[in-house]
Formats: C-alpha cells, structure tokens, sequence
C-alpha cells in the first residue's frame, strides 16, 4: 500500500458502477485533500478500479482528468484563462482602431452592423439548446431592460471612440465594475464598503482627469482630439454607457441562472438591432460606405467583436473573475499602443494619470471581490 492523495468524494466506486458525486467548486487546501492508503500498482481492490493521483487536477472542481491506469492522460494548460483573456483585449482594441479608421459612418449604423453579427451568432445555439425566443414569462421585462441597456452602452461607446482619443474613451469604460459595486449596493442590497467608497474616488478623479473640465484646468485644454466640444460629448457619451454597462451587470445578477447565457445575448442583439435602425431612420444616416476598405472595417468590427466576446466568455468558464478582470486591464495598454503606432496620438500626462486611477480603482474592485468569493467557497466547505 502507498500514500496518493485523495478527498472524502475520492472513494470506490457504489454499487451498481456509479461513482458518488464530488462537491463542485472544491479547491486544494488545507483539509480539503487528505492522504490515504491506495493499492500498490498492480494491485486492485475489490470491486473498484484502481484511481492514479496526478498533479493535473490541483484547483479543479472535481478530477475529470484522472484516468485508469494505462490510459493516457491530459495534460492541463496553466494560465489558458489568462491568454484568453489577453486575446479578447487584443480583438476588442483592435476593433476599436478600425472604427476610428472609419470616415463618415454613424456609430449607430456601427452598432447594427454589431448585433447582425451577434444574431448569426447566437440564432444556432438557441435553436441547439431548445431555450426558446423570449425566455420565461416571470424575466421577459428583465431580459428587455438587459438588451435595451446593453445595446444603448454599445452605441454611446463606439460614438466615444468616434469622437474623442482610443485611450481615453478606453479608460473610462473601466469604471465600471465601479459602477456596478455602487449599483449594486442601491437596487440589490449588496455589501458597499469604505473600500468601495474610495475606488469609487479614484475612478472619479481619473474620469475628471481625462475630460480635464475647464472650470478646474483652465479655458485652453491640449492634448486632445479635435474640439474640446466633441471631446466632452465623448467623455459624457463614455460615462453614460459605462453606467448602462453596469446596469446590466446589475440584471443580470438579479436574472441569475434562470436564463440561458445565449437567450441574454439574443435580446441584447435584437433590441439593439431595433433600436439601431429606428435611430437611423430618425436622424437619417442611414448609408453604405462610400470606400470598401470602410466596407472591409465594419465586418471586421462585428467578427473581431464577437471574437472578443467569445473569448472571454471561454476565459470566465476555466478561470475566476478576478484574475480576469485584473488581466482585462490589457485594454488600456493596447489601446495606448494603437493610438500612438497607428493614429500617431500621444497620450498627455493628465491621460496617463487618469488611467492609473481607473486601472486602481478597477483592478483593487476586482481584487476584493476576488477574495471575498474565495472565503465564501471555503466557509462552504468547512
């Protein structure tokens, strides 16, 4: 008999083939793997297959990756979560700098473009996962306020990149998981810390310092992009959809995991598609690009788009939100980079100083949350 490593879920098998069920979420630590006898090689005990202890399966939920003996096993891959992550800041930056490559195409026309692409996307998987196209009658009025938000923060955003600079736009997005701790706070009767109170500070004093008010520096304002005019619609635009952004957060969690992931994508896609063409009609910008590289640009945002999304959609399913989040910063340094290589646009002193805010506010949110999350999984399993 030899010493492996093994829980309480890691016994033989009941009666009848069927392994008892491990408790999902169980992570390594203290109390949570224990050392046990198991037969030597070659050896089997009655009734039982021989299990092999493998080093792949530390932090998983359960160990699907141990194999019977003479079977090849996987090999896990450390920090694929993160890579995902990366690439989906990558595709959204890259995204991004094509839409201010644009010439003489609205934002909202952008945005339909957008929720085509996500409708192609998301109409098999609802037919594949038989969940329907309106959802449960009691989270209809939920999944309607989650698409007309989500679709009204999408169109404010790609007007933001349209008018004002990559980075800046960029960094004020990152307010809000900011946003979404205060939101929550109000209308969900979360936990709203003096922490929270004091990232909510910093992602205000980096938003000031980015739109740089001129009753605060004064009546001539450099650095930024075209008119100060444009550049404080953009801010206004950057803040009222990272605020929209956070409100769905904010249904979402009210929703739960009543509602199917795609049917959520589907009402952002159609409400905004709707929303998106009614607009254009009203303001009457409803129109091709003239240019077929401009043609080129707008299919590339809805695949690099959709890219992104799907992305990080994987790197949330095999990695916690909080390295994630902290990673998801990648976007302001991306964004930073484009803007100087390809829109030859250097970032003042005052962006740089308003993006530290931000990334810290941002970054220390995701960081208590992180660990709050963790103390709650292990009083789970105490």
């Amino acid at each position: 008999m030899v010493l492996c490593q093994g829980g309480e879920g890691d016994v033989a098998p009941a009666a009848g083939g069927k392994e008892p069920e491990v408790p999902p979420g169980q992570e390594d630590g203290v109390g949570a793997v224990q050392p046990r006898l198991c037969p030597a090689p070659g050896v089997e005990a009655a009734g039982a297959e021989e299990r092999r202890a493998c080093g792949c399966c530390s932090g998983m939920s359960w160990p699907c990756c141990c194999e019977a003996p003479g079977t090849k096993k996987k090999a896990a891959c450390p920090g694929l979560g993160l890579f995902y992550t990366i690439l989906s800041a990558f595709l959204f930056s890259v995204a991004s700098l094509f839409l201010k490559k644009i010439e003489d195409v609205h934002s909202v026309e952008v945005s339909a473009f957008r929720c085509v692409f996500q409708m192609a996307f998301v109409l098999p998987g609802l037919i594949y996962y038989k969940t329907g196209f309106l959802g449960p009658k009691g989270k209809r009025i939920f999944l309607f306020f989650r698409g007309f938000l989500g679709s009204t923060a999408m169109v404010l955003l790609y007007y933001a990149y349209q008018v004002m600079p990559l980075a800046d736009a960029t960094v004020i997005t990152f307010t809000s998981p900011v946003f979404t701790s205060l939101l929550a706070w109000i209308f969900l009767k979360e936990k709203y810390s003096l922490w929270d109170l004091l990232f909510t500070l910093f992602a205000i004093t980096g938003v000031i310092l980015i739109a740089r008010p001129p009753f605060l520096f004064g009546s001539h304002v450099t650095g930024i992009e075209g008119s100060y005019t444009n550049h404080l619609k953009g801010t206004i635009a950057a803040i009222t959809s990272t605020l929209s952004a956070a409100s769905t957060i904010v249904i979402l969690r009210k929703v739960g995991k009543s509602v199917h992931y795609f049917l959520s994508i589907w009402y952002y896609a159609v409400i905004g598609l709707i929303g998106c063409v009614i607009a254009l009609f009203v303001l009457n910008e409803w129109r091709l690009p003239h240019c077929g590289r401009d043609r080129v640009f707008l299919i590339l945002i809805g695949l690099l788009g959709l890219g992104g999304q799907v992305f990080l959609t994987k790197a949330l399913q095999i990695e916690k939100a909080g390295p994630v989040s902290i990673m998801k910063t990648m976007d302001v340094v991306f964004a930073f980079i484009l803007q100087v290589l390809f829109l030859n646009h250097l970032p003042t002193w005052w962006t740089v100083g308003g993006a530290l805010c931000v990334v810290a506010s941002s970054s220390g949110t995701a960081i208590r949350k992180w660990r709050h999350s963790v103390k709650k999984a292990k009083q789970r399993e105490i």
